[in-house]
């Protein structure tokens, strides 16, 4: 049975947590809701699949097993999915809820991105993918409305894994639904055969040129048509593309052997987004801001008024967003299977069959007309060939290789072929093929790195595509420990991969507290320890073993290691410490013991009655003697 109304399951609760708030998109085969996550209070995205695939054990099997490989990716580019399960109404995925909608919704506006903003998107795409391909995922269904914005707007890729789940489905869904949005599909997919992660990165690059110019390249009115374009012709690059359209030509080579992989191609626009200004932020348009969610099973990532791919009766193309694979019901939900396994099979081995005949017209007329043609042979793929084995290449074939440019370029080195003409079909003995030839990155301005940190400094060499070096560290004055004191070469031009060598401040010298000759006076020490690079701070203390105006000690003491410009405490000696006995007469003997304690001094004994007064003191009063030094009381 099929749902007609996605918000007929609002306020239900899906494996016991996950209550459906708000609708957010349907599809032929997939609601899409904003749920509360009863156990963790927050708020989620929850995709409910068909309930007819519930029945379908190896679709059940290959949708768990895949969202446990999905579900272990960690990628700040990739959507993470947080649970799946079944329910009455259907197996369900559970997913982190983004707020800055779709690329098919900017685009569906009529928004188009500039060079900046796709390279931005594109290498944060491409970047996910390299990861998920590392992990050996393949997602196989890349698409705008499959790329996700968060408020802030970074993109993320949604449904990894679900398409390989359907396809697994398709092969036994008695409806004969086939998966794969044509649009965006590698040509390779008329091999019918196993998709490699090289089909990932031409559908991004088909992404991206739609993205620039608002037109999908190489469509035709079925999706055949589209593949069978796609095969014979590498994507074209839109105008426009500007610094984009040799990463996107390299991305969307028909054949993939010649197509980058996922990880150059986000060095390849990771390097773009350096040299292109800051773009400015995308033109996000939020589920919010979209109209009231239809209650009907359309597509929603379908433009009104775009002419479809494919007639309804023979769909194999997937609806975008909330769907992932094509329903075998028509509009109604009585109407007759789309295809079957059968129909499908006949219809790709007759498009093998016009592919035949196609390839072998030439020879067939020329056997019917009895005229003889010019030796011809397939036009070799000469990119990414050194240009001397390219010219070997083409003399074994009697064809001549000409050069009509060259230019700088970050995917192929210098001397290697980065395109030519013609690209493809059959060239006759005797012509030429025209190539341009790769001199290499384009040299980048070095940068003054004196005063960055070294990470800083390191950073930016790297932005550049430059390596850097690290000297041995030097001790420097003015510079902080850690930053670049100096760097070679400091200014010009280098080719991306050179080496720039960078000295780093270890901080201000160390030197050694100097040493004194004994009896030193204070004036010596200073001049000692400005000679070092030192500062000196002067603390006076009395002293019986050294004489006025001699140093006592330093502090730090002779032979520590500080650094140039610190502060040495010198203690300078005041010489003894004299005071004089007080006049005690008439004093009581405890009057008399806290007066002389008062002036440093002790008692050595009282001589008479000590309930008598002092009458005199042992020195005598006036006498100058030593701080600490005893006196004698003596009462009458």
């Amino acid at each position: 049975m099929v749902t007609s109304r996605i918000d007929d399951l609002v306020g239900r609760v899906l494996g016991d947590r996950y209550r459906l708030t708000r609708p957010l998109g349907v599809g032929a085969s997939a609601h899409v809701y904003i749920a509360e996550d009863t156990k963790l209070r927050r708020k989620v995205a929850v995709k409910l699949l068909h309930p007819a695939l519930a029945g379908e054990p190896a679709f059940l099997a290959r949708f768990e097993a895949e969202a446990r490989a999905v579900a272990s990716l960690r990628h700040p580019n990739i959507l993470r999915l947080y649970d799946s399960g079944r329910d009455e109404a259907g197996p369900y995925l559970v997913m982190e809820l983004l707020e800055g909608g779709s690329l098919r919704a900017i685009l569906d506006r009529g928004s188009l991105l500039s060079p900046g903003q796709a390279a931005a998107v594109g290498v944060g795409v491409a970047r996910g993918l390299a990861h998920a391909h590392r992990q050996g995922l393949v997602h196989r269904d890349i698409k705008p409305a499959n790329l996700i914005f968060d408020e802030e707007g970074r993109v993320y890729i949604a449904d990894f894994g679900l398409a390989r789940a359907l396809a697994e489905a398709a092969l036994t869904e008695p409806t004969g639904a086939v998966v794969g949005t044509g649009r965006y599909a590698a040509p390779e997919t008329l091999n019918v055969g196993h998709l490699d992660a090289k089909a990932d990165v031409y559908s991004l690059a088909v992404v991206l040129a739609e993205a620039l110019s608002g037109e999908v390249p190489l469509v035709a009115d079925t999706p055949l048509g589209t593949l069978a374009l796609r095969a014979g012709a590498d994507m074209p690059v839109p105008e426009g593309a500007g610094p984009l359209g040799e990463i996107l030509a390299a991305a969307g080579r028909k054949d993939p052997a010649e197509r980058v992989d996922a990880a150059r191609l986000a060095d390849a626009l990771s390097e773009v987004c350096e040299r292109l200004p800051r773009p400015a932020p995308l033109a996000l348009r939020p589920p919010a801001d979209l109209d009231p969610v239809s209650t009907e099973l359309v597509d929603p990532t379908e433009l009104v008024g775009r002419p479809q791919l494919f007639d309804d009766g023979a769909s194999t193309e997937e609806p975008a967003g909330a769907d992932g694979v094509t329903s075998g019901e028509g509009a109604g939900g009585d109407g007759p299977p789309v295809t079957s396994r059968r129909s499908a099979r006949k219809f790709w081995v007759l498009a093998a069959v016009l592919v035949v005949l196609a390839g072998g017209g030439t020879v067939a007329w020329a056997a019917a007309t009895g005229r003889l043609l010019p030796v011809s042979h397939p036009v070799p793929n000469l990119v990414g060939e050194p240009r001397a084995q390219a010219a070997a290449a083409l003399s074994r074939l009697h064809v001549r290789l000409g050069v009509s440019s060259s230019v700088y370029s970050s995917l192929y080195p210098a001397g290697d072929v980065v395109s030519q003409t013609p690209s493809h079909g059959r060239i006759d003995e005797g012509k030429a093929i025209s190539v341009v030839v790769s001199l290499g990155p384009a040299p980048v301005r070095v940068p003054d790195l004196a005063g960055d940190t070294e990470q800083a400094a390191e950073q930016a060499l790297s932005a550049l595509g430059l390596r850097y070096e690290l000297a041995p560290e030097v001790p420097s004055m003015t510079v902080a420990a850690g930053d670049v004191v100096s760097s070679s070469p400091s200014s010009g031009t280098l080719v991306p991969g050179q080496s720039v060598s960078i000295v780093v401040s270890s901080g201000k010298p160390q030197v050694a507290v100097p040493s004194l000759a004994a009896g030193a006076s204070s004036s010596a020490a200073q001049s000692a320890l400005h000679a070092a690079g030192l500062a000196a701070a002067e603390i006076y203390d009395y002293s019986t073993t050294v004489p006025k105006g001699d140093v006592i000690s330093l502090s730090p003491p002779s032979g520590s290691k500080v650094t140039v410009g610190s502060r040495v405490t010198v203690d300078v000696s005041l010489g003894p410490h004299y005071v004089t006995v007080p006049n005690l007469a008439g004093d009581s003997v405890g009057a008399a013991v806290q007066a002389l304690s008062a002036d440093g001094l002790g008692v050595a004994g009282t001589n008479g009655n000590p309930i008598n007064s002092v009458t005199a003191t042992s020195p005598a009063s006036g006498t100058q003697v030593l701080y600490g030094s005893s006196v004698t009381l003596v009462t009458g």
